[in-house]
């Protein structure tokens, strides 16, 4: 099971490199795009991960694990969020900081609930 999750995380980290490097200042710079973008697509993808490993399909633990909480725990940055958060407040920017938290929440919750909805649904 280490070895799956640690697998995953390989990938799941090296996911999260790529979408930073490529979308460091999309659309505009100051703002953390790419945390945001990798939460909330993390959050969708474990929506449907969990419908498919843990409601539909007979998978083994490893797969799981790799899958669920190595690639997407990976993947998705909430040390990031906080560290970019709370980076944000310290350097003025209190509404983009305020923004930021509600974006993820808001959004993340959305996106895992529209996962597990269309999973569910199909």
């Amino acid at each position: 099971m280490l070895l799956a999750v640690a697998g995953g995380g390989a990938v799941g980290a090296l996911l999260r490199y790529w979408v930073s490097h490529h979308l460091h200042a999309w659309p505009g710079v100051g703002f953390p795009w790419a945390t945001l973008y990798v939460n909330v697509a993390g959050s969708f993808a474990l929506g449907v991960v969990y419908v498919l490993l843990a409601e539909r399909l007979d998978v083994a633990p490893e797969w799981r694990g790799a899958i669920a909480v190595g690639l997407l725990g990976a993947l998705t940055t909430f040390s990031t969020f906080s560290l970019e958060t709370l980076r944000l407040f310290e350097v003025g920017h209190a509404g983009m900081a305020i923004a930021n938290v509600l974006a993820n929440v808001l959004a993340c919750l959305a996106s895992c609930a529209l996962g597990l909805w269309l999973t569910r649904a199909v």
